[in-house]
């Protein structure tokens, strides 16, 4: 299971984490709260992980930044559900 690319929906106290591979095959689909984003994160090997840009945004992007990931953050127009 090599995760290449990760969408993480942030919210206030579940997360929603949707992982694919190189080949864009889904490997992992998993709901998290706040304490365990950072752990599960901590576990995988550097990645893309993108996010829609809101309040919080911008402390995970940080966050997961000081792990090694690659973060993109998209203006909330270009998120669809």
């Amino acid at each position: 299971m090599e995760i290449s690319t990760i969408g993480l929906d942030l919210a206030k106290n579940v997360f929603q984490v949707h992982g694919v591979d190189a080949e864009g095959r889904v490997v992992v689909r998993k709901t998290l709260r706040r304490a365990q984003v950072l752990p599960f994160f901590e576990k995988l090997p550097p990645c893309l992980v993108g996010m829609e840009a809101c309040g919080t945004a911008h402390y995970w992007a940080r966050e997961l930044m000081k792990l090694g990931h690659e973060v993109r953050q998209m203006p909330p127009a270009y998120v669809k559900p």
